[in-house]
Order: structure tokens, then sequence, then C-alpha cells
């Protein structure tokens, strides 16, 4: 979906423009054919020696540490010499970062690994926004926000009508301006309860720390019964339930995605300690970190 996002807006600007506004070439660092996760396979191009174009956009999902090799971090630093502009796409924002291309400027990536991001590079200024736009630096925080960022940049070059004309084609729905990634989709939501979404936006935004029910209908200037009535009403779960289910997924996504141990894992969930994080995790899994590290 990254791929697309960042390929098919540009193709629907030359179908609707009636000529070539974009030219694009699929490279890797092997050259070769490149398979995805979906079993997807494709043709690419070796990176050649010297970069010449107009904007990199860099794609990267899983094993980035293995991917962002020295001789791609080198190759990519020579986009800073030559002032070409570059883009990070979900894990991409991770490789630029290695290669020191991040530094000084305000970045994104995927709200999962938005805080390990900031954790391992300091000099990078993170944002949960969906896509940020530093001076050369474009980042997004996955497929959807690299197709919102694909078409903010057709509008700046060519203006809204043919920007329009490509949302049109795609039903795409043109956001504004850069909003936060959400770890629950709260379009609907917000139309419907205000409330609800905004003690969801907190709940989610304080993982770590979680505050007190109490404490979240308060912010509302509402009761914890009214909020409860609300959650149940909305969401057909309490306030609490929907926190630690909420806190739990975070510690399944810490389990699967990196070696930290389950005493991090439960300060970083906002647990009092991997005792109480290995109960309720085994009662809403069905097993315990170590068993599902295991059988994946």
């Amino acid at each position: 979906m990254s791929l697309a996002a960042a390929l098919d807006p540009y193709r629907a600007a030359n179908r609707r423009a009636g000529k070539t506004l974009y030219e694009w070439e699929l490279m890797s660092p092997g050259g070769g054919l490149v398979t995805l996760t979906t079993g997807i396979s494709f043709e690419t191009a070796p990176l050649p020696l010297q970069a010449e174009m107009d904007l990199l956009v860099l794609v990267a999902g899983f094993r980035l540490d293995a991917h962002a090799t020295p001789a791609l971090r080198s190759w990519l630093r020579q986009l800073r010499a030559y002032q070409i502009p570059y883009c990070g796409v979900d894990g991409g924002a991770w490789v630029l970062a290695r290669a020191g291309l991040l530094n000084g400027h305000r970045a994104t990536t995927h709200w999962e690994d938005l805080e390990a991001f900031g954790h391992g590079f300091p000099e990078i200024e993170p944002l949960p926004d969906r896509y940020v736009i530093d001076g050369p630096a474009l980042t997004t925080g996955g497929a959807a926000p690299c197709l919102d960022l694909m078409m903010h940049l057709i509008r700046c070059h060519h203006g809204p009508d043919l920007a329009g004309q490509v949302a049109n084609a795609l039903l795409y729905d043109p956001v504004e301006k850069p909003s936060p990634q959400r770890l629950v989709p709260q379009a609907r939501l917000a139309a419907l309860a205000p409330a609800v979404a905004r003690v969801v936006a907190v709940m989610e935004s304080r993982i770590e720390d979680p505050p007190a029910i109490a404490e979240l209908a308060a912010g509302e200037n509402l009761s914890p019964r009214r909020l409860e009535m609300l959650f149940q009403q909305h969401l057909q779960t309490s306030p609490a339930a929907f926190y630690l289910k909420l806190r739990l997924n975070e510690a399944r996504r810490l389990a699967l995605d990196t070696g930290l141990s389950v005493q991090e894992i439960a300060v970083r969930c906002g647990f009092s300690g991997p005792s109480t994080l290995a109960r309720a995790f085994r009662k809403t899994f069905g097993q315990s970190i170590s068993d599902l590290r295991r059988g994946n």
C-alpha cells in the first residue's frame, strides 16, 4: 500500500493532465527482483552511482536494521550533497535517520514506532503528524499518510484543479493540513461523540502513565458515570476496559516487534509491574508474552 500510495497519484495526475508531468523509476540497493511481504514481486534497477532525480521516495517496512547497510547509508548521504529532497515512507524514515539525513529536522514515522524513534534519534524532533515536511526532509507515518503527502505535492506543483481531479479519480477525501496519527480511527467518533473522541486521544497519548478514569471524565466536565454511558453507547465497552485493551495491544506489539524485557514493556504500557502485565496479558490473549514470542 505504501508503494502504491507513493506512485498512483502521479499516474493519475499524468492521465488527468493528458501529458507526462511525472516520471519514476523503481530502484533497490541490489537491483533485480524485489518481493513484498504480500508476495507481489517486481523488477528494480540498481541504485546509480550518482543520484539524479527531483525526489527520492524511500519505502521500507520490516527488518530495517538489516536493510540499512553502510553502503545504502553512504549512497543516501549524497542526496544532501546534490540538494535532492528525500521522503521516508513508514519505516523509510528510520533508514533516512540512520543515514543522518534527518538530523536537526522534524520527522514522523508510524505511530507504533514513534516513541522508539524519538529515543533512538535524539537529534530528530519526532512529531505524531500523518506527514511532516521540514526542508528537504519529508516523512510519512504509513500508506494512507503517504497518499496525503503525494496529493499535497501535486497540489503544490500543479494547483488545486488538477489535485482535485486526481482526488476524484482515487475517491480520495483530501486533508486540509497534516493531522495527528490515531491508534483508533476517530473521524466518525469525533462527529458522533466529540467528548469520547477527546478522551480516547488522551488515552492514546498517555499509554505509559495512564490517568484515572475520574480524571479523564473531569477533563471533559463529565461525571465518571456519564463518561461510562457515552463509552457504552458509542464503543460498546467501558472506559476502563477500553483503556486496558489499548495498553495491552501496545504491550503485544512491543513483545512482537522489539526485544524489550517484560519489565520494560510493563513500564512503557503503564502497568505497575511485570506480574500485573503478565496476568492481564494472559487473560486477554490466552498466552504469556514468552509464549507469544516463541510462536512468532
